[in-house]
């Protein structure tokens, strides 16, 4: 079985030419996006992030890993901000 190749965004945004951020200035980012699959939602992405990692971090303390996975779900996001779709 061959190996599958890479989607076009990898050579895109794979060596990180568009644009380089922390994982705070993404987060950021993502409060100017309203995300198409919660349109209605009246609180900042970064918000629900929190929101998650926290809930993450009540349920499972000893999972620190789980915690920052719970953080940066969402972060593909905001690919959406540079045209990408949602």
């Amino acid at each position: 079985c061959p190996a599958p190749r890479p989607a076009p965004q990898h050579a895109q945004y794979g060596p990180c030419a568009l644009r380089r951020m922390s994982v705070m200035e993404a987060l950021e980012l993502l409060d100017g996006l309203v995300d198409e699959s919660d349109p209605d939602v009246d609180f900042p992405n970064s918000y629900h992030a929190y929101q998650t990692a926290e809930g993450i971090r009540r349920a499972h303390p000893d999972k620190d890993w789980f915690q920052l996975a719970g953080l940066l779900h969402d972060l593909g996001k905001v690919l959406a901000l540079f045209g990408e779709p949602q």
